[in-house]
């Protein structure tokens, strides 16, 4: 079962798709995605990283993730992914956004594997960005977040910390 978790910064969207894939009460594979590039977000990861707990498996990812999600389908009956805004600037700042976002889009389209739970933020819900650059980043994760969830069995959007059911997987 592939579920989408969407929400904005701070919503509450990582810690829903947390208690998500905690439900199986099976190992869990998280795969983290956000590269620290300064110190505040260093500290932000590291403050996540210890609140998983010991018993969750951390893989980090930059650009790989297709490859990531089939080498964890043998070993771990729940994958998490946090998060795809984060990889789909990674793969932007590399310049192999296109050939990447299809393998990933393949890779759910031919999904046999364990659960798995994606999370990104939702996009648009604010002003139309002034720049031309976070305008055409803000349209791509759009356009990944609409066809992750049209792949999906179950898509949430939380927003203040409530989760909202707009699929039901």
């Amino acid at each position: 079962m592939i579920t989408l978790v969407l929400g904005g910064n701070k919503s509450g969207k990582s810690d829903f798709a947390l208690e998500l894939a905690a439900r199986s009460g099976h190992p869990m594979l998280f795969i983290a995605t956000g590269k620290a590039r300064d110190l505040e977000f260093r500290a932000q990861i590291n403050r996540h990283r210890l609140d998983r707990g010991p018993e969750t498996t951390v893989f980090e990812v930059d650009r790989d993730l297709p490859r990531a999600l089939i080498n964890a389908k043998p070993d771990f009956p729940t994958v998490l992914v946090d998060s795809l805004d984060y990889w789909l600037f990674s793969i932007r700042e590399a310049e192999c956004e296109q050939a990447s976002v299809e393998e990933f889009l393949d890779t759910l389209r031919n999904w046999d594997g364990p659960d798995l739970v994606l999370v990104s933020c939702e996009t648009g819900l604010g002003p139309l960005p002034a720049g031309s650059a976070i305008r055409a980043f803000v349209r791509s994760l759009g356009a990944l977040n609409q066809e992750t969830a049209r792949l999906a069995d179950a898509v949430h959007l939380v927003a203040a910390g409530l989760p909202l059911t707009l699929k039901k997987g």
